[in-house]
């Protein structure tokens, strides 16, 4: 078990393991609580009889791997749930595009979905973290700094520079010679300081005592061109009363659309 091929890359997947076990302990009884299933994984491989990856498929038939999510006594998703490690800030676009994407057309899919869940762990960045937080996704993080303290409080180095094998090889023989509790221990430490936040959004999503009501209404027009115009409105009465008063000309002229800036202009 010590001897692996990239160490570094070992230790980093052993944690955000830890965490996402942590995630599922804390949010599981909150679901069944609310009457729905909590799923972290898919039907088990008939060869192996392990779980296999938890897979949701868009109305295009493209397959997304998430952590997890809720459904109602009806199968019907509620809650998606992700947790996404980073050490590196390189990796931030690509991770952060990912759930964009797939929760973007996971909802397009199945319209019972009231809400998207992030657990940011890791050097994140502030323009990843607005970018998810433009596609609606709820966010929660857990500081680089805060696993590397949790860690070293168990006898385990986190931070080194990026191509320090030996450093990592090091922390990775430490680590797997904690117990079973210590491990757990990492994910409790990190997951406490959100916790609460995490559960009280869970409950929100998931409560039924509101009255389900309009909050907002999108009218999307493709030209034959195609083109897009969106409109947004806070009701449905002004969505209709827009349409209604507006030709199709109109739906589809692209004279007011954003234009793209020269530098030139910028500068100015």
């Amino acid at each position: 078990m010590t001897d692996v091929a990239n160490p570094g890359s070992a230790l980093g997947e052993a944690i955000g393991a830890l965490l996402e076990e942590e995630i599922h302990r804390i949010l599981k009884p909150l679901a069944e609580a609310s009457n729905c299933v909590y799923i972290a994984t898919g039907p088990n491989d008939p060869r192996t009889g392990k779980p296999t990856k938890l897979i949701l498929e868009d109305s295009d038939g493209n397959e997304y791997n998430v952590d997890s999510v809720i459904i109602n006594n009806r199968f019907q998703p509620l809650v998606l749930v992700e947790s996404k490690y980073i050490r590196y800030t390189k990796h931030n676009r690509d991770k952060a595009s990912w759930v964009c994407t797939a929760h973007t057309k996971l909802r397009e899919r199945y319209g019972t979905v009231r809400k998207s869940i992030a657990v940011l762990m890791g050097n994140w960045s502030q323009p990843s973290k607005r970018l998810l937080q433009s596609f609606e996704v709820e966010l929660f993080e857990i500081a680089f700094d805060d696993i590397c303290d949790v860690l070293a409080g168990l006898g385990v180095n986190y931070r080194w520079a990026e191509k320090d094998r030996a450093q990592a090889g090091v922390s990775w023989k430490k680590f797997v010679l904690l117990s079973t509790a210590q491990r757990k221990q990492v994910g409790r430490k990190l997951l406490a300081g959100i916790r609460e936040s995490l559960r009280a959004s869970l409950r929100k999503a998931l409560d039924e005592s509101a009255p389900r009501a309009i909050k907002s209404v999108k009218v999307i027009v493709r030209s034959n061109r195609g083109e897009t115009r969106s409109f947004l409105f806070s009701d449905l009465r002004s969505a209709i009363a827009f349409l209604n008063s507006s030709s199709d000309d109109q739906l589809v002229d692209t004279a007011d659309a954003p234009a793209l800036l020269r530098e030139s202009r910028k500068k100015k």
